[in-house]
């Protein structure tokens, strides 16, 4: 059963959420958000086997768009996910047969970075996933110019800025606004791009959204996965955010995914992949049953 809903709107913008149903009745609920280096992505971009790998284990599944930068900030995305959070405990339960007190939120890569800043709220779920995310939007892996995308075809400022407008997005595709990320990442802007903030003159001010800094021993029992090959996103980034966790008694779990590349559950068949989702069905099952 997958039905769209509206969890948020004002006159400029609606953003919408699928819910994918399951047979258990009062189900705990995954909130899943997606990735796309905070600037494209939408709700669709699930697969049908991570759908079904979650209902068909009792899980309720809410996939939800965000407004996406660089014409949304940080700041701002941030409280579509509180308002996601909100939504399904307050909302949720009139339209579906949910428990509105097992939350898990999970996320791949800046989903995966969303999914991690949950831990920091006042209103925090049972328990974080993160796929190949990161915790800290201040290092050089992050506000230097990529290695890695510096080794593709060079994209100028003006065919980037042709792909975005001031316009609020809540749905992109990959093909949209992809070179727009590329040039970012490539000159070393990506990350005042999606927060507004100059990192030369005022890199503390982002240290409030970093969540490697705001760990504390409230932050839920979390379970990170991330392969050791990831071009994107350095597999230091999960054993950082681990260090964090472990340093405040969180419990706290890395799954290492040998040679393993951004996005390494696309091989959904592979068998290693296989026995590193059946530990995320096994941690969700223990955190939120």
């Amino acid at each position: 059963m997958k039905k769209t809903v509206i969890y948020k709107e004002d006159v400029n913008f609606s953003i919408k959420a699928d819910f994918y149903g399951t047979n258990q009745e009062n189900a705990p609920v995954i909130i899943y958000i997606h990735g796309g280096g905070l600037i494209w992505g939408t709700r669709d971009e699930i697969s049908k086997e991570m759908v079904q790998l979650y209902t068909n284990n009792g899980f309720s599944l809410f996939s939800i768009d965000y407004r996406l930068a660089p014409s949304t900030k940080l700041p701002e995305i941030l409280e579509d996910i509180k308002d996601a959070i909100l939504w399904i405990q307050i909302e949720g339960p009139k339209q579906f047969s949910i428990d509105p007190k097992k939350i898990a939120v999970v996320g791949s890569s800046a989903g995966g970075f969303l999914a991690l800043t949950t831990g920091t709220f006042t209103n925090k779920p049972s328990a974080i996933v993160s796929f190949y995310g990161y915790g800290d939007l201040v290092g050089s892996w992050a506000t230097s110019p990529s290695k890695y995308y510096c080794q593709k075809d060079i994209v100028s400022k003006e065919l980037a800025y042709q792909l975005i407008t001031d316009k609020i997005v809540t749905e992109a595709s990959v093909e949209e606004r992809f070179l727009f990320y590329v040039y970012a990442r490539q000159n070393g802007v990506w990350i005042e791009e999606i927060t507004g903030v100059n990192l030369s003159d005022n890199k503390e001010a982002l240290y409030q959204f970093c969540p490697n800094r705001n760990v504390t021993n409230e932050f839920p029992p979390t379970l990170l996965l991330h392969g050791t090959k990831d071009s994107d996103v350095p597999y230091e980034q999960s054993v950082f955010m681990r260090g964090a966790l472990i340093k405040q008694s969180v419990e706290a779990r890395l799954i290492t995914i040998p040679n393993g590349e951004h996005v390494f559950d696309k091989n959904f068949e592979d068998p290693i992949v296989q026995h590193a989702l059946q530990q995320v069905i096994d941690f969700l099952k223990t955190h939120l049953n």
